[in-house]
């Protein structure tokens, strides 16, 4: 008899576990692989990359319009990363494996710094597996068959708070200076700013066109309450708009959630930190 054709009866359930364990794939086939293989175990890993990259192939024109906002902090290094991961149906978005790879991504931006999507999934893995991302992605979009898009990321260092929605469609990233005396100010911070959704952190942040934009909408509006008024007045009428508009839009100076009493600015100020900048992604918004 053909040693290999002997050899594919063979394949015993605890090497079809084994690859599984290995790979993630269902238990059929990871079988389906092995027989292929002969039973060599690295061979039929390359097997299942190679199909799940063909199937990467094929989904690429689909519409990925699902997904989840991912945070990951590790205090030991003052780092964490923030990631949109997108795919195809919100069933999917909802099961273990991507939230998993969510995370896991959320975590490799934190400690490798990559720039881009693209240069996320060119790094190897920082679980020690010697897999690249790209590799482990399309293991994920291999089991689920769906299309998988690493939308945006973003990185930061210090003092850091994050915030995930429950449902995984909206997340923050926040960094102060100094270390609050209660870490819960940080999340709370976060909460605000997934509710509130400010345009900026600081003033100083706002560009001067969104500065002029909203000064000449605010002097239009001057014009219009106050016709007849001079012109000396109707510019401190727009100037007060535009201060009531930076006051409503500006994270540091808008009232905070929790206790409106004081600025968001304050708040931090009195738990012994200062703001410094944030992310806030949400699933599926369109960033220009």
């Amino acid at each position: 008899m053909n040693k290999d054709i002997a050899r594919m009866g063979t394949i015993s359930a605890a090497e079809v576990k084994k690859l599984r364990d290995r790979t993630g794939m269902q238990m059929g086939k990871c079988k389906e692989a092995l027989e292929k293989a002969n039973g060599d175990m690295e061979l039929a890993i390359e097997f299942i990359r190679r199909e799940n990259l063909g199937i990467q192939a094929k989904l690429a024109e689909r519409e990925a319009t699902e997904g989840r906002i991912a945070v990951f902090i590790d205090p030991a290094v003052g780092a964490g990363g923030i990631v949109e991961l997108r795919c195809e149906t919100a069933p999917v978005a909802k099961t273990d494996q991507f939230i998993q790879l969510a995370t896991d991504l959320a975590r490799q931006v934190a400690l490798r710094s990559p720039a881009t999507p693209e240069e996320l999934l060119s790094q190897p893995f920082v679980d020690g597996t010697g897999l690249a991302v790209r590799d482990r992605v399309s293991e994920i979009v291999g089991m689920m068959r769906e299309k998988m898009v690493i939308q945006r990321l973003a990185r930061m260092d210090g003092t850091l708070g994050g915030y995930v929605h429950h449902d995984g469609s909206l997340g923050v990233l926040l960094q102060v200076e100094g270390t609050p005396t209660d870490p819960q100010v940080l999340r709370d911070v976060c909460m605000h700013i997934a509710a509130l959704n400010p345009a900026a952190a600081l003033r100083e942040n706002v560009s001067q066109t969104q500065v002029d934009k909203e000064m000449e909408i605010a002097r239009a509006q001057a014009q219009e309450q106050g016709k007849g008024k001079p012109a000396n007045i109707i510019e401190k009428i727009a100037e007060g708009r535009l201060q009531a508009w930076l006051k409503q839009n500006i994270l540091n100076d808008q009232p905070f959630v929790k206790d409106e009493t004081k600025t968001v600015g304050e708040y931090l100020k009195q738990a012994g930190c200062r703001l410094v900048t944030f992310v806030r992604y949400k699933v599926g918004e369109v960033v220009s």
